[in-house]
């Protein structure tokens, strides 16, 4: 869908990248529609993509069981933080946060990128992935929620070891946001049997992947938590995603 106005140029620009993306991927566009749309002020793309996997291919977010490893790829929350970093770079500088840290987040939406395609790919074939989901809105607490309630499991997640990447810390503390409950597209969690973890970390950091291994699945009736130095509390609950929350109050 257009805003009216649009130049020819811009729609042709659009359509190179969505073939690009395309292609690096490996798929077809097959069509769609398009149209100018009244009361629009940027372009809006809706995509829907279909494939065929052989039933014991088949990874989903409900395969994970007690005793499995987690494992959270390239670190949290790469999405949310560079559009924080593109949307409140003013309120962010007035708040400290140095220039070229908000220029890095501005750019994490191409590095290290929000797909975890690659990350997909190279685990499944390291490792017997038993259960695969990608944190996006709500972030990784919504995420590892998720799994949970598709696998009719718990969970403990050790705090320390939760790859908050150093943008991110920054722009949160800056904002007085959780990083746990912000938009974490770019990241993919993974669970395998605690055996497995070796060679997937292995594979994904020779494929330049970096991952870590957060925590561990539990029988459901050992609840969800979140584990801080020798204490537990309970995983945390996020009615909505922080990026949304900090819109609310921050109009733009």
């Amino acid at each position: 869908m257009l805003p009216e106005g649009i130049r020819p140029a811009e729609v042709e620009a659009i359509f190179n990248q969505l073939v690009d993306a395309c292609q690096k991927l490996g798929v077809s566009l097959v069509g769609g529609h398009t149209e100018i749309t009244y009361g629009l002020y940027r372009p809006i793309i809706v995509g829907c993509m279909l494939g065929e996997v052989e039933p014991n291919r088949l990874v989903t977010s409900a395969g994970a069981r007690p005793g499995d490893a987690v494992v959270v790829t390239k670190g949290i929350a790469i999405e949310g933080t560079a559009v924080l970093a593109r949307e409140a770079a003013e309120l962010l500088r007035r708040k400290g946060v140095p220039e070229e840290t908000i220029l890095r987040a501005r750019n994490f939406l191409f590095d290290p990128g929000i797909s975890v395609v690659r990350d997909a790919a190279v685990a499944w074939e390291a490792a017997p992935v038993t259960a695969f989901h990608d944190p996006t809105e709500g972030g990784l607490a919504t995420g590892l929620t998720e799994v949970a309630l598709a696998s009719g499991v718990g969970f403990e997640v050790y705090a320390e070891q939760v790859p908050v990447v150093p943008e991110c810390r920054a722009v949160c503390e800056a904002l007085g946001l959780d990083p746990l409950g912000l938009l974490a597209s770019g990241s993919l969690i993974i669970t395998v049997p605690k055996g497995a973890v070796p060679d997937l970390l292995k594979a994904l950091e020779e494929a330049g992947i970096p991952a870590f291994e957060v925590g561990r699945i539990l029988p459901a009736e050992a609840g969800r938590h979140l584990v801080v130095g020798e204490g537990r509390r309970p995983w945390p609950h996020f009615d909505r995603d922080e990026l949304a929350r900090f819109f609310a109050t921050h109009p733009a």
